[in-house]
């Protein structure tokens, strides 16, 4: 039986030194359509796996010279993306034990039931392709978060450099300041996927995104009837990074409460779920991220001062775009190959990059990311001009016909544009808003009430 053209025929190694068994063994696997090659003992197969491996390989135990077992541990060593399954007529709970403790995928008493044969090659098939995937993710995971992912040659960058290397491979608890948009996620993540616990979870939560009452909950977890709505307990996410990362995005965010029950846990290695009376013991590396004064909260009294010094063991402080400048041709050459992927390149003029590289970027690393795409969208191949991107960078204003015109224009005129270009851009969140243009949102909503321009509070 031939398998469907769509799937690619697999390869089965059948190491058994009773002829009459492989022989039997092989014409079955054959009718089930499998590409099937043959040793009789452990130092032929092993000759074979370094010309070419298999998809899976059905052993004996009871092999002459080298045992079965000994030929698993071999296996495993340099090959541990095969599907391997061990037989044997002297079935025990030590042999099986033995072998699945070397990494075997499953165990075959002999005489062989073929149904369950069958059964158990797929199964194992199908859980070394989850393996072989897994693995092919966490490689992209971890290409994708590299230090040389990370794209800066500017002396305040090259620091940041230094201390992720030296600090990544730790457990150390990090505290990253930066304003928004200045890579801080990207950071936590390079740390994270470089450390010992990159095989484990990286756990973010934006603590300033979540509802007062729904923090506590998120970060411990709760027991079923803790409060009105729940309803069967729910593990927390610290109890989820355990082993890996949490990441807390606008750690400032946090009330007090919660800062006391998380410095509890900082200090104990332990949460207690809301509504519970157990301690639960945690190993989880706390990465902490804001875009405040943390030490001037202290002092205002709105973070605790003992928290503080928790989280703030090693302090990566990220720096602002503007303080960069020599940055800029390279996050935009970065941005410009990740977007255009085969496409023909484009590439921006003189004039649309001296823009580029003088223009302040309130929104940092982020904004300048959204005015690549958006040149992009706009504008046609091979160059890009300076009518490709938004009009609050450039101070540019389109008229019929699609010419532009920077006729002279007051500051009102010129901040009320800004003003505008940005909440166009961000759905009209005043808060975003108010961040990558620097200022609080009392005083968004002076100047929107000065500029006539409509809103909800």
């Amino acid at each position: 039986m031939k398998e469907s053209g769509k799937r690619e025929k697999r390869t089965v190694l059948v190491v058994e030194d009773d002829h009459s068994q492989m022989m039997t063994v092989c014409g079955f696997l054959a009718r089930l359509g499998y590409d099937v090659k043959t040793a009789p003992d452990a130092e032929e197969a092993l000759a074979l796996l370094s010309d070419e491996a298999p998809d899976l390989i059905l052993s004996d135990i009871n092999l002459p010279g080298r045992s079965g077992v000994e030929f698993l541990g071999a296996v495993r060593e340099a090959h541990q993306d095969i599907a391997v399954i061990m037989m044997t007529a002297f079935s025990s709970i030590e042999s099986a034990v033995d072998c699945m403790r070397r990494g075997a995928d499953d165990y075959l008493a002999k005489p062989l039931n073929f149904a369950d044969v069958q059964a158990r090659l797929e199964t194992a098939l199908l859980t070394r392709a989850t393996r072989v995937r897994l693995a092919q993710l966490e490689t992209q995971v971890r290409d994708r978060y590299g230090f040389d992912r990370i794209i800066g040659k500017a002396p305040a960058m090259r620091r940041v450099f230094q201390i992720i290397e030296r600090v990544a491979p730790t457990s150390a608890t990090v505290l990253i300041c930066g304003r928004t948009g200045t890579g801080k996620e990207q950071i936590a993540r390079a740390l994270h996927y470089n450390s010992k616990r990159a095989n484990k979870a990286f756990v973010d939560i934006n603590c300033g995104a979540l509802p007062e009452q729904l923090v506590a909950s998120e970060l411990f977890g709760h027991q079923r009837g803790a409060f009105t709505g729940a309803t069967e307990t729910k593990k927390g996410l610290l109890e989820v990074a355990d082993g890996g990362t949490l990441f807390l995005d606008e750690v400032q965010a946090l009330k007090p409460e919660v800062q006391t029950l998380l410095l509890r846990t900082l200090q104990e290695r332990t949460i207690r779920r809301v509504g519970g009376r157990d301690n639960i013991e945690v190993d989880v590396r706390i990465i902490a991220a804001t875009n405040r004064d943390l030490a001037d909260s202290v002092r205002r009294g709105e973070f605790r001062e003992d928290l503080f010094y928790r989280l703030n063991v090693v302090n990566l402080v990220l720096p602002e775009l503007r303080e960069r400048r020599e940055d800029i041709p390279l996050l935009i050459e970065h941005f410009l190959a990740q977007k255009q992927g085969s496409e023909a390149p484009c590439r921006f003029d003189p004039e649309a990059m001296r823009t580029l590289v003088n223009y302040s970027w309130p929104g940092n690393v982020r904004e300048l990311q959204n005015a690549v795409e958006c040149a992009l969208a706009i504008g046609t191949s091979p160059q890009l001009h300076l009518e490709d991107l938004p009009a609050h960078i450039t101070g540019l204003t389109r008229v019929a016909g699609g010419d532009r015109q920077a006729g002279p224009r007051t500051l009102d005129d010129v901040e009320r544009q800004h003003i505008l270009r940005v909440l166009e851009e961000l759905g009209n969140n005043h808060t975003r808003a108010a961040e990558i243009l620097g200022i609080d949102r009392r005083t968004l909503y002076r100047k929107l009430d000065k500029y006539k321009i409509e809103y909800s509070a």
